[in-house]
């Protein structure tokens, strides 16, 4: 069973209804905890990725798996399940020692790079798999929140990767209210509906309270240097990584023609969100270097959350139709500027936590650098500039 990579992009507001949005950008259902029993050394090594990178054996241990056969791979939740372990495997065998090497072995590249064609992203941990796809409820008639939610997969574990990751669930989850409505505040401006847009908006904005409260909390269990020296290392790419000026040969990849790749690290700019919050508040990015990062994170993310995105590109502008109506509309203008000041908000603070907890900490390997995001960018540079652009929309 084959999943599309790419997915063409309806024109108009009518193909929104193709998205499942019951639970925002998570999957509709829980990811799978693990693959069927011919998998079962792979799952097990994967379980045991946190003891075995104590020790100097994860290049070694990972030559010696079997083959990872993924023709036994049938519905979505196993390709989903199948890319956590490979992207963690994968990125443990380039990070898990002290020197990257140059190459990922054949029997990892391959499999990774089948189920990535599967999937619609790239061979390389993205936030899909570190997060999107990479939980479990303790009680599965519970909220999908902190306290309830634990990571299925991890590097080296402990309380600062588990609540660095959860803390990115937990906001996903609460934006899903803000996502729906998007939808339908766009449908109120096509049908002039000031009022249901007003409401809309307000929706949108008390979702986005939630998320902003949620990041609040990153610190409440994961401290600055134990996730820039223990969970960072892990998530970085090979594309602007001083670490990894070549990037990174895919053995057995014919696609490749043995030529090295450079794809980016994870980060938290693969999250779609934000992009289709900007999108449907008409929040624009100048053209320049950042937006041209900003549109190629579009390349980690699922295909359906891109075309979702795009699709709310299209549609109407509730921008415009705010600012043609708030002379007469001041509490239309008001529920507008508050989801823009949220947006600023939620930016300001991501912002503060890439000062403390990774300008500010001390860099030790070239391949964690300070001044340089998991995603290869100068982030201090483009979050600031991502701050001040939004508040520039207030009206």
């Amino acid at each position: 069973m084959g999943f599309p990579a790419e997915v063409a992009c309806p024109s108009n507001l009518s193909g929104l209804t193709d998205f499942d949005l019951s639970r925002g950008f998570l999957p509709s259902e829980d990811p799978l905890m693990r693959l069927p029993g011919s998998f079962d050394k792979w799952e097990e090594i994967a379980g045991n990725l946190p003891k075995i990178l104590t020790t100097d054996k994860i290049r070694q241990v990972v030559e010696s798996l079997p083959p990872f056969e993924t023709s036994e791979l049938v519905e979505k939740r196993e390709f989903e399940r199948a890319m956590v372990i490979l992207s963690y495997l994968g990125h443990a065998y380039v990070w898990g020692a002290p020197n990257p090497p140059n190459r990922i072995p054949r029997q990892l590249a391959v499999p990774w790079y089948e189920v990535s064609r599967q999937l619609g992203r790239p061979p390389v941990l993205s936030y899909s798999s570190y997060a999107l796809n990479n939980w479990r409820r303790f009680d599965p008639g519970g909220p999908i929140a902190l306290g309830n939610i634990s990571l299925i997969q991890n590097f080296l574990g402990g309380l600062d990767e588990e609540w660095f990751i959860l803390i990115h669930v937990d906001i996903e989850a609460k934006a899903q209210p803000a996502l729906s409505s998007i939808v339908s505040a766009q449908e109120a401006v096509r049908s002039g509906h000031i009022s249901a847009l007003e409401g809309y908006l307000t929706t949108t904005a008390s979702s986005l309270n939630l998320m902003c409260q949620t990041l609040d909390r990153m610190p409440e269990n994961c401290d600055p240097y134990i996730y820039y020296t223990r969970v960072r290392p892990y998530i970085h790419g090979w594309k602007d990584n001083p670490g990894l000026p070549e990037g990174l040969l895919y053995e057995g990849v014919q696609a490749y023609r043995e030529k090295p790749q450079k794809f980016r690290g994870e980060t938290g700019a693969q999250s779609s969100i934000i992009p289709s919050l900007d999108a449907a508040l008409g929040i624009d990015h100048k053209d320049d270097p950042l937006r041209a990062y900003l549109m190629e994170m579009r390349d980690y993310m699922p295909p359906k959350h891109r075309e979702f995105i795009q699709t709310i590109e299209q549609g109407p502008s509730i921008r415009v139709f705010v600012i043609e109506n708030r002379e007469h509309h001041p509490g239309l203008r008001e529920s507008y500027n508050r989801c823009v000041r949220l947006i600023e908000r939620f930016r300001a603070r991501h912002l503060e936590y890439a000062g403390r907890y990774i300008q500010k900490q001390s860099q030790h390997h070239p391949s964690n650098p300070t001044e340089v995001g998991t995603g290869g960018t100068p982030f201090m540079v483009y979050l600031k500039k991502h701050r001040d652009e939004t508040s520039t929309h207030l009206i």
